[in-house]
């Protein structure tokens, strides 16, 4: 079964027809590349109503696994798409932002002024992507190997969710080694201070 998606662009140019939308297409095309089937493609302006609206209406009669915004994430006055996300999502999944952001700033340091953030609605994880064409197919490849999983996850497949477990108990064993590696070292370097301090005293 292919993962559906939707994307949802953000625009009052675009929404007004004075300026073609590329970035929506851009990121639709990725997708299908991906084997992902795209379902809804809409674009609306910088408005609260019509940004809620929508996203909400998509998550909850389950029409996608995945909606994408694109564009509104700037420090812009109109560019509120962060907190219309933030008034639709039930829980924030901060790690997805986190990564793109983090890769976006190895190229340029205009990254750290995006605001996109990413949660969960329902059994639906929506994102928000930059609105430049090549910044939103850039920040959606970090975010698409996972994606798959993270649907998964909230359809409540039980494999998804076992190989979750094993992931971060394998994380949970990495911690427990280098933590008893450093205190070994660090009660081995305490013996040694106490050997010379006997040594000092002698």
């Amino acid at each position: 079964m292919p993962y559906k998606a939707a994307v949802l662009t953000v625009s009052d140019r675009s929404a007004r027809g004075i300026r073609e939308d590329t970035a929506g297409p851009a990121v639709i095309e990725r997708l299908k590349q991906a084997g992902w089937e795209v379902v809804r493609y809409k674009v609306v302006p910088d408005e609260s109503p019509d940004i809620y609206a929508t996203l909400v209406t998509w998550a909850d009669l389950g029409m996608a696994h995945v909606i994408l915004t694109v564009g509104g994430t700037g420090f812009g006055p109109r560019d509120i798409t962060p907190e219309v996300t933030r008034r639709v999502i039930k829980r924030e999944a901060p790690g997805l932002a986190e990564a793109m952001r983090r890769a976006s700033l190895e190229k340029t340091p205009y990254a750290m002024l995006s605001r996109g953030v990413a949660g969960i609605r329902g059994h639906t994880l929506i994102v928000n992507l930059p609105g430049s064409p090549k910044a939103a197919v850039e920040n959606l490849e970090v975010i698409l190997p996972v994606l798959p999983h993270a649907v998964q996850l909230l359809l409540g497949e039980r494999a998804a969710e076992d190989e979750h477990r094993e992931m971060q108990q394998g994380m949970d064993v990495d911690v427990d080694v280098h933590e008893h590696t450093h205190n070994h070292h660090h009660d081995h370097h305490a013996h040694e201070e106490t050997a010379e301090d006997a040594q000092d005293q002698d």
